[in-house]
């Protein structure tokens, strides 16, 4: 079985989609396939489904979409014709207290993702930077868009979609790290520019933003950029930036354009609420 949840969702059984068009239904599959060969409590997916109100149906409405499911990877089964003896229960499995959707070996893009970007992280760590930055851009070139783009998710999808958003941004701020390192700062002003727009109260992407300005010669735009970042920090969160950010602002104000900063290292992140 493969299975694409970073963009939309697609589920194929021996190449043949088993992903449902129906909305419950689909958003059953969703979840099991987030957690393919783990056991997805039918508490959890009752809750993803009516929240913290469901019907008193909910158990029977549930056990009809598993049968749902279970229909369509039979015939994505019978398509094969390689082998008779596994079945829709073998795939879809009814377990005490919940169900577990085989994976049976397939590819998966979430794990793939986090197999790459770990293999990143540890590159850069080891101070292979030009490894780590193309592991890295491997790694996000998975994502074809918005986890679980065409899936309309309850409590527990939308908890899953803001974790692997996280996932996507630590990655994402690792390369981008990596890359100002090997000098590339002309070649990331483009994406820094979109990104700061959409993440406005990231103060990791808009530290390299202002880096890659200053050293791409351009250090009245990057002064700009953290007084914005300030303004917005200020107003919506009521905190001011960053020790560090303050620190790379003051050494960007008394480095002329024409000498380097004395370090290429952007502020650590701190976590605050990306807008």
């Amino acid at each position: 079985m493969d299975i694409d949840v970073l963009g939309a969702l697609d589920v194929r059984e021996n190449g043949i989609s088993i992903t449902p068009t129906a909305a419950k239904p689909r958003q059953v599959l969703a979840l099991l396939a987030l957690h393919a060969d783990q056991t997805v409590p039918v508490a959890a997916l009752i809750e993803e489904l009516w929240g913290e109100r469901p019907p008193r149906s909910a158990r029977t409405t549930l056990q009809t979409y598993i049968l749902q499911l279970r229909a369509l990877i039979a015939t994505a089964l019978a398509g094969d014709g390689s082998d008779t003896s596994r079945t829709a229960k073998d795939v879809l499995v009814t377990l005490p207290g919940g169900y577990l959707l085989s994976g049976g070996g397939g590819k998966s893009d979430v794990r793939e993702f986090e197999r790459l970007s770990g293999l990143g992280y540890r590159a850069v760590d080891a101070g292979d930077h030009p490894g780590g930055a193309r592991l890295l851009r491997e790694a996000l070139g998975l994502w074809s868009g918005p986890a679980f783009a065409d899936v309309q998710g309850g409590v527990q999808l939308d908890m899953e979609i803001r974790r692997l958003e996280e996932t996507r941004l630590c990655a994402l701020d690792q390369r981008i790290e990596a890359d100002l390192r090997l000098g590339r700062h002309r070649e990331v002003l483009a994406e820094l520019t979109v990104l700061v727009s959409r993440y406005r109260t990231h103060e990791n992407l808009h530290g390299q933003f202002m880096l890659a300005l200053h050293r791409s010669g351009r250090r009245g735009e990057a002064l700009d950029v953290y007084q914005r970042l300030r303004t917005t920090l200020v107003r919506e969160l009521g905190i001011e930036p960053s020790a560090a950010l303050r620190r790379l602002q003051r050494s960007i104000l008394m480095t002329g354009p024409e000498r380097p900063l004395e370090t290429t290292e952007t502020p650590k992140r701190r976590l605050v609420p990306v807008g």
